[in-house]
């Protein structure tokens, strides 16, 4: 007995609608590949006490190890508020452009990052009481016989240098830019937070990076061909942002602060991530 031979018109639809399949998850990929994996909790504010903080990915700020979530500021936080009856719902974020963009249509309530006060943002938002002082360095590679390209700030002229979006450390960069009488390239990327900045500095995807030294230090840890040596600004306060409309919160937040610092939990956590 000859063996059934399908019709070429069932063999062409089933063809078709393989392609139309394929074509479909190739779609889906490529949409689950940019979608926000946040965005979803992100459309709503919290309602009644809840406070939507916007917290970003760093080894100071938040970090997950193993199926525990640790960070200077994160722990800083949640003991503040314990005591203080307020729930707190975090939004893990990268990019500050996206927190700030939050923070001013009423999605969050706080930017908790690595964040130096400065002139230009205070325009735009309220700075909380500082946390704990910091300042930027500059990200680069060791050659392969050690040496550096840059050995101090006046060798920054002309050079090409990246910083997270819509961080205070641009503005300083530009400053910097004008102190040494000569142009830094300042470049940025939504999507690189410091972390990010560091590893693809380590990765040789880019020649220099700029983030704060509590940061560098915590990650040049793993990485021996990378240097952190050179300033590029002086000691600054680090604090979180808050909108200006929102002066009670402001005030409750800073009274929270101000009784954390001189609490054993602040030496303990100080201790913990910068010592």
């Amino acid at each position: 007995m000859k063996p059934l031979k399908p019709k070429r018109g069932i063999n062409m639809m089933l063809y078709v609608a393989l392609l139309l399949l394929v074509v479909m998850l190739m779609v889906s990929l490529r949409t689950c590949s940019v979608r926000d994996p946040f965005g979803d909790i992100r459309r709503m504010p919290s309602q009644g006490d809840t406070l939507d903080v916007a917290i970003e990915y760093s080894p100071l700020s938040l970090y997950r190890y193993a199926d525990t979530l640790g960070g200077f500021n994160y722990d800083a936080l949640r003991s503040m508020v314990r005591q203080n009856g307020m729930a707190l719902k975090f939004h893990p974020m990268v990019s500050l452009t996206q927190g700030m963009d939050g923070l001013e249509s009423g999605l969050y309530d706080i930017i908790v990052a690595d964040m130096p006060v400065t002139v230009d943002l205070q325009e735009r938002f309220e700075y909380t009481e500082p946390i704990y002082l910091d300042r930027q360095v500059l990200v680069q590679r060791r050659d392969s016989t050690g040496a550096l390209a840059i050995n101090s700030q006046l060798d920054l002229a002309g050079k090409e240098v990246w910083v997270p979006a819509n961080s205070p450390i641009e503005g300083r960069i530009r400053n910097l830019s004008s102190e040494i009488g000569d142009t830094i390239i300042v470049s940025s990327d939504e999507e690189y937070g410091p972390e990010q900045l560091f590893l693809l500095t380590a990765a040789g995807e880019i020649d220099l990076s700029v983030v704060n030294e509590r940061v560098a230090r915590i990650m040049a840890k793993d990485y021996e061909n990378i240097d952190i040596s050179t300033d590029v600004s002086f000691t600054q306060f680090q604090a979180w942002l808050m909108r200006k409309e929102e002066p009670a919160l402001a005030d409750s937040l800073n009274a929270m602060i101000r009784r954390f610092k001189v609490s054993p939990e602040y030496d303990a956590l100080i201790k913990r991530y910068f010592k």
